[in-house]
């Protein structure tokens, strides 16, 4: 799928007269794609695998459980809205998992059944955290939400300045969560009271639960950074620079690598101690990708908005990939050598890990794929005339060179972190990205690594 920037595809303008040092591509705006997705049979919600069950929500508004083994379904749970971003979550027969309609659900594993549901003030688009006796979400409204996870009583809630729609997790006795204010808060688990906050340039977004591993908290933002930041203190131990449409996916640690997906197209494969790139691997179509990468059997497997399912080995190189008819936004899970992944075109694949072959398929409740906005709505294309830039109209401009790719041009944010929260905690971590530091501009694949090899290229 090719996107569009003000009538232009993002893969070329087309024919295009103008010079390369004339063109830059702005953000222009918040990123709310996610609370601009319509009704539709589309899964866009990470399955999980309790032994043979596979528990996942759609756009229907259905919560499905698929016995993988007899290949049906067992139950399906109907909420009132669409069930987009927020994954459920499994804890002691209990799956929780939140909806656009604004409730907040526990439903039994085994029925089906609900047994409590509780209302924030606005919608949820993300997967909760549950750990030890709460469970803890964000909201549009800009909130984080703990509750008692048996009885569904509110515990305490912790205002941001913007919609939350990053998953948060725990550490010890720590939440941490990211908002679109930019920035990433640390909350005490039993009091909700701020210890932290450490602030990026833009939205802080993905569907996953945030990864924090032996101390340290993964976590990318849409300033087209990857941070590494101690969870106890909140000071930055690297970051690492991606491309030029932001992040807005969960990485995930291997042995003593990081793995993290791109909205440009590229799997990452980062050193963990400082965060210096390895390799990377393009995919195969000009589309985001915001899937958590899988490991199994030194193979990496991630879903990208190409609509394709990758399987690349642990140098970067195409294993094989699989093709489905939508967008894959949704991370895979692994069952018995199966790998699963949800699909915009309204299936739920069950793929073998080492062919690529399809082993089944199951459909949601209805093949119509829900209606979503271009990844790339909040950019635009601009050229220069004169002194100033202009946005381009469609069609008006004409080039003697063919097509010009927009991967050649650097990238600047309008995005200023206003943040509305005006509380403080009891402690304050130091701003490692200062008020005047500008992040307007971002160099397509700027990198300062010392073992940089070859990126991936799969042929066509």
């Amino acid at each position: 799928m090719e996107f569009e920037f003000g009538g232009f595809d993002s893969g070329s303008f087309g024919d295009f007269d103008t010079e390369l040092e004339d063109v830059k591509v702005k953000k222009a705006g918040r990123f709310d794609r996610m609370w601009k997705v319509g009704q539709g049979g589309s899964i866009n919600n990470t399955p999980i695998v309790v032994g043979n069950i596979a528990y996942f929500g759609a756009m229907d508004g259905y919560v499905y459980a698929i016995d993988l083994e007899k290949q049906e379904e067992i139950w399906r749970f109907r909420a009132s809205d669409g069930i987009e971003e927020s994954s459920p979550r499994y804890s002691e027969g209990i799956l929780y998992f939140g909806s656009f309609d604004g409730n907040f659900y526990a439903v039994d594993a085994s029925t089906g059944k609900e047994i409590w549901r509780y209302h924030a003030a606005d919608q949820i688009d993300v997967a909760s955290f549950v750990h030890d006796d709460f469970v803890i979400f964000g909201a549009k409204d800009g909130c984080f939400y703990c509750l008692d996870k048996h009885t569904g009583e509110e515990r305490w809630r912790f205002r941001t300045g913007q919609p939350i729609i990053s998953g948060p997790a725990a550490f010890g006795n720590l939440v941490l969560g990211g908002s679109a204010d930019g920035y990433m808060y640390c909350m005490g688990l039993e009091t909700g009271k701020e210890l932290w906050r450490f602030r990026t340039g833009a939205e802080i977004h993905n569907d996953n639960n945030m990864l924090i591993h032996e101390g340290i908290a993964y976590f990318a933002s849409f300033d087209n950074y990857l941070y590494a930041v101690d969870a106890r203190t909140g000071k930055e131990i690297w970051r690492f620079r991606t491309g030029k449409y932001g992040n807005a996916s969960t990485p995930t640690v291997h042995e003593d690598r990081i793995y993290h997906t791109s909205r440009d197209g590229y799997l990452h494969c980062l050193d963990r101690e400082r965060g210096k790139e390895i390799w990377r691997f393009r995919i195969r179509g000009k589309d985001s990708i915001d899937s958590k990468p899988l490991f199994f059997r030194n193979r990496i497997y991630f879903g990208a908005g190409d609509s394709y399912l990758y399987c690349v080995d642990m140098q970067g190189k195409l294993v094989w990939e699989f093709k489905t008819s939508g967008h894959i936004y949704t991370s895979p899970v692994l069952w018995k050598g199966k790998v699963l992944i949800g699909g915009w075109d309204c299936h739920l694949y069950v793929i073998d890990w080492e062919t690529g072959q399809e082993n089944w398929r199951f459909a949601t409740s209805t093949m119509v794929q829900s209606p979503v906005p271009s990844a790339f709505e909040n950019f635009r294309v601009e050229v220069k005339k004169g002194s100033s830039f202009e946005s381009i109209d469609e069609g008006s401009y004409k080039s003697k060179e063919g097509s010009v790719s927009l991967s050649d041009y650097h990238v600047e944010s309008e995005y200023t972190v206003k943040s509305e929260y005006t509380g403080k905690g009891d402690y304050q971590a130091e701003f490692v990205m200062p008020e005047d530091e500008e992040i307007t501009e971002v160099l397509a694949w700027e990198s300062d690594s010392e073992d940089l090899t070859p990126a991936s290229r799969i042929s066509t």
